[in-house]
């Protein structure tokens, strides 16, 4: 199965975009009468024939399409701290949407070693894993905000801070209720401030324990990514 993106799709005849039609002829080598699917990022997958392999603007005969395709039953929001080396933070979002998530925020904390983030490329990575996954939805990338700023929100369902410092936190499989939407924190290299996590447990966050292990910031959102995922499946 080939998956490409467009974020508008047209019904009967689509063109793909350049760089998709590209992918298509020249690196996957199809050709006029091969089979393809199209998501607009949505939940809708489109059965498509190709019509003109043209590399530039390939030519595309939507046949049908599935909504909703393989929606997910719960939401699944990780606000992260961007790392210092960005390679881990752009893991993070591969991983993380190939495992399944929904919304994603760059969280800047009082330990941060990172200000600042390129959304576009992060956006062409969370593309990519989606159709590397083949999946229909395509995660939300949030502006970035600062932590005091984000947990003034209201958010659905449970709350949660990824946080070990004290040994008390009770574990996140232990917490989270299945079915349920879910908010998860996540800090930077040097964790949540003591400060940071006394005023989310005001504004109702609860401190969760990953494991007994010390994890890196994009390793513990992947832990959190997957044991919500894995919750939910059992």
């Amino acid at each position: 199965m080939h998956l490409f993106y467009s974020p508008v799709v047209s019904e009967g005849i689509h063109l793909l975009a350049e760089e998709e039609s590209r992918h298509c002829t020249r690196v996957l080598r199809l050709m006029e009468g091969d089979t393809i699917y199209l998501t607009n990022g949505l939940g809708d997958l489109h059965k498509c024939i190709i019509r003109d392999a043209n590399p530039k603007k390939c030519l595309l005969e939507v046949e049908s399409v599935q909504h909703e395709y393989r929606k997910r039953l719960t939401w699944l929001h990780i606000a992260i701290a961007p790392t210092k080396n960005i390679d881990r933070f752009e893991w993070f979002l591969e991983k993380a949407t190939e495992i399944g998530i929904d919304e994603i925020t760059p969280l800047f904390c009082a330990h941060s070693e990172r200000n600042r983030i390129n959304r576009e490329r992060m956006q062409k990575i969370l593309v990519a894993a989606m159709k590397q996954s083949l999946k229909a939805y395509l995660p939300k990338l949030n502006e970035p905000v600062e932590y005091l700023k984000f947990i003034q929100r209201e958010f659905p369902g449970q709350k949660f801070t990824g946080y070990c410092e004290t040994g008390r936190e009770e574990e996140l499989h232990k917490l989270y209720r299945k079915g349920t939407d879910v908010t998860i924190l996540i800090g930077p290299e040097g964790d949540f401030s003591p400060e940071e996590i006394e005023q989310g447990k005001n504004r109702g966050l609860i401190p969760i324990s990953l494991g007994k292990s010390r994890l890196r910031t994009e390793t513990a959102g992947i832990v959190a990514c997957n044991s919500i995922n894995l919750l939910n499946e059992l």
